[in-house]
């Protein structure tokens, strides 16, 4: 992994002495949704930095919320940790450590730090003044030590309604962080846990219970996101109260934001309620499980997140960016196949009719290991319609009436007369054929041709559901917000060669000249396989 300023300043630490044990970080995810792109880069920055200095990274799931968690959720986090290759040195919880984040209040309450105040939540915000005006004090912030003890375990007993008292810490009300004015740190949820069951009514705030899951756990490098630069006073000032020893650092970095895409849980949990999405795994999503069903394979997101490296501001990295890694992990690997993903009937009127020949073509040119396939040709062919213009654009070396290509592995043809239907659109093309320029036979290079275009034996071809995918989401002109694409998927239909009704779910192939796919792993079925457009075959991002 390659160093960056983060690295800089654990290489300081080491110089200096400052950690007694090994360089330690985590990767903290909530279980309320599915991981995306955004956290992969964390999985890679966390998992990796452990990785460089042979120290440890822990799994661990901020559950101190537990009306959006879910066991789904929970399962889901730990496949994608491991699919994109990396194993943790311990699985924890924050619930584990709720006994532990009751006792540091009571300290902090002991310490004089923290009191009970009964302000709803809209009270407190109302008090809490600001960019440019102080707070107001609670009119409960100095109630003595054994009273504050007391009612907060009252609310530990479950004798207070959600919202009826809040434990807050006692700092400034007129810090200009807003983070230090009193922040609440534990509130009342008569909530069922699906860790640790109906034991607490009372759960700590993750800005609280943050530092305590760090340092517990022997963190050394807490590794956050840029929107938690604010809140790192408020986590030192948890840590210094309680006199914690070696206690963990918090450095920030810069997110990972897509273009045209939809990157926060809450917007993709709603394009997945509102029936916009198929489900978490949509393969238009930026979720790790949609990016893996679409076909994105590890090592490009890995390889990806490497390559865009870790700063100190956000910016926005294009999409096509992201796709020529996945281009590039997947160049050579897989094998070619011929489908036609818009046909076009094609028909050599000079080819002896009912006659099938078998022709050979390399599975991987690029892997000279990889075998020769057959594939039939006959008189009857599909081509691309966008293979085939009427009137030809300039430079175009495709069909066109009076032009001659080379159709991939097999013969010669020129375009003689075309067919229309009754609304004017072409419907056949009728070609011959010079069968002396058969690929693979001597002589078949003496004349050149300035267009190769593939295609697929029109009565053994096979019918293959694929889905094309555009981005998921464009900018609004007005509110500069992506917003979702209807039309970012579409359906097709398409002539396959006979070898891809056999297919195996998350098998990936190239399609000859039309770009990258992968066999569906949730919809397709024995002998049906469905396609997922993975990536095109050409980049439209510039360095």
């Amino acid at each position: 992994m390659e160093s960056n300023f983060i690295h800089d300043i654990i290489d300081k630490d080491l110089e200096e002495g400052k950690y007694t044990h090994e360089i330690t970080t985590r990767f903290p995810p909530e279980p309320n949704g599915y991981l995306h792109i955004g956290h992969c880069k964390s999985i890679c920055l966390n998992f990796g930095t452990a990785k460089k200095y042979g120290g440890k990274c822990n799994l661990r799931y901020d559950d101190t919320n537990p009306v959006n968690e879910d066991d789904e959720f929970v399962g889901s986090i730990e496949e994608d940790v491991k699919w994109l290759g990396f194993s943790w040195d311990n699985l924890n919880k924050a619930s584990n450590y709720f006994d532990k984040m009751y006792e540091c209040a009571v300290q902090l309450i002991k310490l004089g730090k923290a009191y009970i105040c009964e302000y709803s939540a809209d009270q407190i915000r109302e008090t809490r003044g600001t960019l440019t005006e102080p707070g107001k004090n609670s009119p409960w912030r100095d109630r003595s030590v054994e009273e504050n003890l007391a009612i907060f375990e009252d609310m530990k007993n479950g004798k207070y309604a959600d919202g009826e008292r809040v434990l807050r810490a006692k700092i400034d009300m007129a810090s200009p962080n807003m983070n230090m004015r009193d922040p609440v740190i534990y509130r009342v949820m008569h909530v069922t846990h699906q860790n640790t069951g109906d034991k607490w009514c009372i759960y700590p705030m993750y800005d609280f219970a943050h530092p305590l899951e760090d340092a517990i756990e022997g963190i050394t490098h807490s590794l956050c996101t840029l929107e938690f630069e604010d809140h790192r006073p408020f986590y030192n000032w948890v840590l210094e109260s309680l006199g914690w020893k070696e206690a963990p650092q918090q450095i920030e970095f810069a997110k990972l934001n897509l273009t045209n895409t939809i990157m926060s849980k809450r917007n993709i949990k709603k394009l997945v309620l509102e029936g916009n999405a198929e489900g978490w795994d949509d393969p238009r999503l930026c979720t790790i499980a949609g990016m893996r069903r679409r076909g994105y394979t590890p090592a490009a997101l890995r390889n990806f997140c490497d390559a865009i490296g870790v700063a100190k501001a956000n910016s926005l990295i294009d999409m096509s960016q992201l796709e020529v890694f996945v281009r590039d992990d997947l160049n050579g690997k897989v094998d070619n196949k011929m489908v036609v993903l818009k046909p076009l009937k094609l028909i050599i009127d000079n080819y002896p009719e009912g006659q099938i020949e078998m022709l050979p073509i390399e599975n991987n040119p690029a892997d000279e290991n990889s075998g020769v396939r057959e594939i039939p040709f006959g008189r009857e062919l599909y081509v691309e319609q966008d293979d085939f213009m009427e009137v030809p654009a300039k430079k175009y070396f495709r069909l066109f009436p009076g032009n001659e290509v080379r159709l991939k592995n097999a013969y010669f043809v020129t375009c003689n007369s075309i067919v229309k239907d009754e609304a004017g659109n072409v419907t056949e093309l009728h070609c011959t054929y010079d069968p002396d320029t058969k690929s693979g036979t001597p002589g078949a290079d003496a004349r050149k041709v300035k267009g190769t275009i593939h295609w697929v034996e029109a009565s053994t071809a096979v019918d293959l559901p694929v889905r094309q995918y555009g981005y998921l989401a464009y900018p609004n002109e007005e509110t500069g917000k992506n917003e979702f694409d209807p039309a970012s998927r579409e359906d097709l239909v398409v002539k396959g060669e006979p070898g891809l009704k056999d297919a195996n779910p998350g098998e990936r192939f190239q399609f000859f000249r039309n770009g990258y796919y992968i066999c569906d792993t949730v919809l397709s079925k024995p002998g049906a396989p469905v396609f997922n457009q993975i990536v095109g075959l050409k980049s439209s991002w510039k360095k």
